[in-house]
């Protein structure tokens, strides 16, 4: 076995592949990540780069939102998730400290993304945020301040959520192994955290939360969905709750399921028109088995309805209705050429009562 030698592969044609990269880059500044305009500074006008670059988003940052998430998760479940056994007598400091940990955390978080205020558009200009850097300082204290009022009804929520989950499924043997193991608990609490930002018109922040948690769990659900108390999401992979989504009290979704949207509607330029109700609203205690997929701004569904497995709605649903594929219908197999059968080749057809479909289909 040979060893590896670099001298293989051409000066040449490095040099001519950095040449292509470096054009390509400066050629497009849609997927470049640039620091915002410089403020002035003591030599040649402009503040070294690493302090110009202060504000702006990068890998580092993505590093400490999952901290931050990390020490949220800390909090909401005391003791679960510390690498230490925490005693009774240590919660209040341990609250404490973590506390003052995720407001340095998340002061951070913010303060990289408040370039995002003022939308692309108005940076590329070269104007940036309204109010320059007082503004700036002041809207970090802001979502700080009002975020960790809210810890207290967000941790409230995850335990309504934590109660939902352990009562809806029978696999369940203790509200521990739902904090521990269920990805669908493990999402919704990176979503209440996160929706808590989106609500205080944070920027960037949010999604990148939301989408850290469908890496892990593979659910998909927009921050600025607005879910009621006990929601339980049951095993939760390929399930997608889109942002104009308005999800009721005590719901059930299964894996699979789609809150989506029937269409976009386009501006002057083609573009999608955003702001709009795009997604369903699901009404309380509500279940939706695995698969369904409900779609429209303009869609609700009822109250207390059922939405069985592998179903397509588009229109509304009036309250304590179900809605489900019409049954299964069995027909009598022929058997293959040459293969004896104890049945007629041309069987008659049998339709059965498939009696446990009666509330929509479950797992």
């Amino acid at each position: 076995m040979t060893r590896y030698d670099e001298s293989e592969f051409s000066d040449a044609a490095v040099g001519e592949a950095a040449a292509d990269l470096i054009e390509s880059v400066r050629a497009d500044a849609l997927t470049v990540l640039r620091c915002p305009p410089a403020r002035p500074g003591a030599e040649g006008g402009q503040a070294p780069l690493a302090e110009s670059c202060e504000g702006s988003f990068r890998a580092a940052n993505l590093e400490g939102v999952r901290e931050l998430l990390v020490c949220v998760k800390r909090l909401m479940f005391p003791g679960y998730f510390d690498p230490e056994p925490l005693w009774d007598g240590e919660i209040d400091a341990h609250v404490t400290r973590l506390t003052r940990r995720v407001a340095r955390l998340l002061a951070s978080e913010v303060h990289s993304v408040r370039r995002y205020r003022g939308g692309h558009a108005r940076y590329e200009a070269g104007v940036g945020t309204a109010g320059g850097a007082a503004d700036d300082a002041e809207f970090v204290r802001h979502v700080v301040t009002a975020t960790l009022k809210r810890l207290a009804a967000v941790r409230a929520m995850l335990a309504l959520d934590v109660q939902a989950a352990y009562d809806g499924d029978p696999a369940a043997e203790h509200t521990d192994e739902v904090i521990l193991c269920y990805p669908g608990l493990d999402a919704m609490a990176s979503h209440r955290f996160a929706h808590e930002l989106y609500r205080l018109e944070v920027p960037l922040l949010p999604r990148v939360i939301s989408e850290q948690a469908h890496s892990r769990t593979g659910i998909d659900i927009h921050p600025g969905a607005s879910i009621g108390e006990s929601i339980f999401i049951d095993h939760g992979s390929a399930t997608v709750i889109g942002e104009t989504s308005v999800i009721g009290r005590q719901v059930k979704i299964y894996q699979g399921v789609t809150l989506g949207a029937k269409s976009f509607p386009k501006d002057e330029r083609g573009r999608a028109i955003k702001g709009l109700k795009r997604h369903p609203t699901i009404g309380d205690r509500a279940t939706i088995y695995a698969g369904a997929v409900i779609l429209g701004g303009d869609t609700v569904i009822g109250d207390d309805c059922v939405i069985a497995g592998g179903v397509f709605v588009t229109s509304s649903v009036p309250a304590g209705h179900v809605v489900q594929q019409p049954r299964a219908e069995l027909v009598l197999r022929p058997a293959p050429a040459g293969r004896a059968s104890s049945q007629p080749a041309t069987g008659p057809t049998f339709k059965v009562d498939v009696g446990w479909l009666g509330d929509g289909g479950g797992i």
